[in-house]
């Protein structure tokens, strides 16, 4: 079969074909921008986010910080509020209390084994000792001088370790109420002198009798 090129409108194919490769060219653009804009779509997000926890890591790392240090802070607070009572002073007074009435021996038996006037005896010995001990080396004085069973005021701003409450404790001070025990302080102290080399953990020495 033979075709005719001339009877072939040609102007019409050449704009045809100009308007398809237009055509392709601006299709084959738009995929391009298409692709390039997911891309960036996607990537400013993760930024965005990794920019966020880095300051979120630093925030907490502060806040366990400032947590350690208000912890250490309260220790030393208590530390230095709490102090430590010499020891030679009371194991000495202990001593003087086992010397002269057996303290210590009398805390050490099972009295149950024991009558009453067994007890009895053995406490009047105890008292005895102990009152010379209090007399010699230790004066007391009444916290509050008034008589037990008595009406009495607390008034405001007093000394906890000086006065215990007990009752219905409602409301704040003055406080009316009755005095149950005057209660004891130590007004002066003067123990028996020591050499350097005493050891003041032996309350009493063994005994040996020859």
């Amino acid at each position: 079969m033979n075709f005719d090129l001339q009877l072939i409108p040609t102007t019409f194919d050449m704009l045809h074909a100009g308007l398809s490769a237009s055509s392709l060219l601006f299709f084959i653009i738009a995929i391009t921008k298409k692709g390039k804009t997911t891309v960036k779509t996607v990537e400013k997000p993760v930024e965005k986010i990794v920019e966020v926890e880095k300051p979120i890591e630093k925030i907490v790392e502060v806040e366990k910080v400032v947590e350690v240090e208000k912890v250490v802070e309260k220790v030393i607070e208590v530390e230095s509020n709490v102090a430590t009572a010499p020891t030679d002073s009371a194991l000495q007074l202990l001593a003087l209390f086992q010397k002269e009435a057996r303290l210590v021996d009398f805390f050490h038996e099972d009295v149950t084994v024991f009558s009453d006037e067994e007890v009895g005896a053995a406490a009047r010995v105890i008292h005895s000792g102990g009152v010379k001990v209090l007399k010699e080396y230790i004066t007391l004085a009444p916290v509050m001088d008034q008589e037990e069973e008595s009406p009495v005021t607390v008034s405001e701003g007093f000394n906890s370790q000086q006065i215990r409450l007990s009752g219905n404790v409602v409301g704040s001070a003055p406080f009316n109420g009755t005095l149950i025990h005057k209660g004891w302080k130590v007004t002066n102290i003067e123990l028996p002198k020591t050499s350097k080399d005493f050891d003041s953990t032996i309350i009493a020495p063994a005994e040996v009798e020859l």
